[in-house]
């Protein structure tokens, strides 16, 4: 892209310019070219969004949800027929390599085929619970709900919530990344041309003022976002002390622990990617890996594996992290290790560039897992690595970590295996796979009493159809028309106390 590009808020199907005036520069990460300007949002323009949505809801409520999924299912259709100009959205404005990108776009599309299949999955239940008596369990929409998401994903995040909203009735207020707002600007066009009317989705650029305006909004019945710990259980406790249903997704230290039986070419592939992929900038990324016992061969195909990824947006290549305060961020915990008296064994810092956020991947070999690298979150594609003694401290390890959203455990033993998922303190865990990411119609969550989750239930999935959705409850009594004959010999009942006293 050749010129920089506004990105106006979207509010009642069409583009508008932020009340302020103000942009926020947004930068290719490989480069640092200015690419686009972001509107600066704030209450004003919240309260227009949410006033649109407002004003969109009793029409887009009162469709069947078959016909809301009708739409959805045309959507769907645009997302696959676009995903070549998605993709190079997502690389540009976020610096995944053209895989990744791809994979964003087809993870999210994921989840809109999964919202089109609610019809069926939300159908709620209705049962004779005595005689003349009926009870069924209904699925309403909220109201207008607001969606807060992240930069490393641009197009899978937002559809971790977007459709499923959509199709149970809501409508729906996001406020995207300030830092990669071009994919979804091109997403509402694409949601347009699906017939998604106009008012039913908006969305707010912007930062911190925009974000506080979206939770403070009466009108906003229920609020998700995704991203750091702290900002999450900022957002989370702003919710609760307005009753505001929320789910707030933070940060995470995913551990691996590899026993000497696994099978080592897999696993040294697999950690790699988990660790390096998306430059590891994911919440899924491996952060730590707990070795049980001195395993050398493991350790040197996996250095291999990582020092042969090369810079770059091609297929298997690694892309530049998001921003340079992230960069910093990460060549500061890298320095910390080596002050710790860490060993590096691959270090990252060799590709600096005068231009752009570069760094490549590193593997840190810790004598002492109370590091500061070993237990804070990078985000970035740093791996650290610890030799435990035996199965107990690797648990021990794992456990002791604030965070709960990731776990897995190499091995050829199925036992092995249920030994660890019986004790890792997560609530996404693998077996021999590094990014155990749950697909529909499996949710997506940390674990509760965690510093990865706060609020109400997970996101997407069935966790979607409940969050985004009442249930009401109807208890029915029609008068007897013909007499009934009693086939339960005389059997009394006791439960059926409606009318009596």
């Amino acid at each position: 892209m050749s010129t920089t590009v506004s990105i106006d808020n979207y509010i009642g199907g069409n583009f508008v310019p932020p009340s302020s005036g103000e942009y926020i520069s947004v930068c290719n990460p490989a480069n640092d070219v200015e690419i686009g300007l972001a509107a600066r949002s704030n209450k004003q323009d919240v309260e227009a969004a949410v006033a649109s949505a407002q004003a969109a809801y009793p029409s887009w409520s009162n469709l069947t949800i078959k016909a809301r999924a009708a739409i959805m299912l045309k959507f769907h259709s645009l997302v696959r027929d676009h995903a070549q100009e998605l993709a190079e959205l997502i690389v540009m404005e976020n610096g995944k390599n053209v895989t990744e990108a791809l994979a964003d776009v087809a993870k999210g599309n994921e989840t809109v085929e999964y919202a089109c299949c609610l019809p069926q999955l939300a159908q709620g239940s209705t049962l004779r619970v005595s005689t003349q008596v009926v009870c069924q369990d209904r699925r309403e929409p909220l109201g207008v709900v607001a969606s807060i998401v992240p930069f490393n994903f641009p197009l899978m995040v937002p559809m971790w919530t977007t459709p499923i909203a959509l199709v149970m009735g809501n409508c729906v207020v996001l406020k995207p990344s300030e830092k990669v707002p071009l994919t979804m600007r091109r997403v509402v066009q694409l949601m347009k041309e699906a017939g998604i009317p106009d008012g039913v989705f908006n969305m707010v650029q912007g930062t911190r003022e925009a974000v506080e305006s979206i939770i403070d909004h009466p009108n906003v019945k229920a609020v998700t976002f995704v991203g750091s710990t702290p900002v999450a259980r900022a957002v989370a406790a702003r919710c609760r002390s307005l009753n505001k249903r929320v789910t707030a997704l933070g940060g995470a230290k995913n551990h691996l622990v590899a026993l000497p039986d696994c099978e080592m070419e897999g696993a040294a592939s697999d950690i790699c990617v988990s660790f390096a992929g998306c430059a590891g900038q994911r919440c899924m990324a491996a952060s730590v890996l707990l070795l049980v016992g001195q395993q050398d061969s493991l350790v040197s195909k996996l250095v291999s594996s990582a020092n042969s990824i090369e810079p770059g947006s091609g297929p298997g290549q690694m892309g530049p992290v998001i921003d340079k305060p992230s960069y910093e961020k990460i060549i500061s915990y890298i320095q910390q290790a080596e002050n710790d008296g860490a060993e590096i064994l691959l270090d990252g810092r060799a590709w600096k560039q005068a231009k752009g956020n570069w760094i490549g991947p590193t593997i840190i070999l810790h004598s002492s897992s109370q590091d500061k690298t070993m237990k804070e979150e990078v985000f970035g594609p740093v791996l650290s690595m610890y030799v435990c003694s035996s199965w107990e401290e690797a648990i021990e390890i794992e456990n002791a970590n604030p965070f709960g959203n990731a776990a897995s455990i190499y091995t050829t033993n199925g036992g092995n295996a249920e030994w660890f998922l019986s004790k890792f303190r997560a609530s996404m865990l693998g077996v021999n796979i590094g990014i155990p990411v749950p697909r529909e119609p499996f949710s997506f969550g940390g674990l509760y009493g965690t510093v990865s989750k706060f609020g109400d239930m997970d996101i997407t999935g069935d966790a979607g159809i409940e969050f985004f959705s009442n249930r009401i409850k109807v208890t029915s009594k029609w008068p007897v028309v013909r007499p009934v004959v009693s086939t339960t010999n005389g059997q009394v009942d006791h439960a059926n106390f409606a009318g009596t006293m």
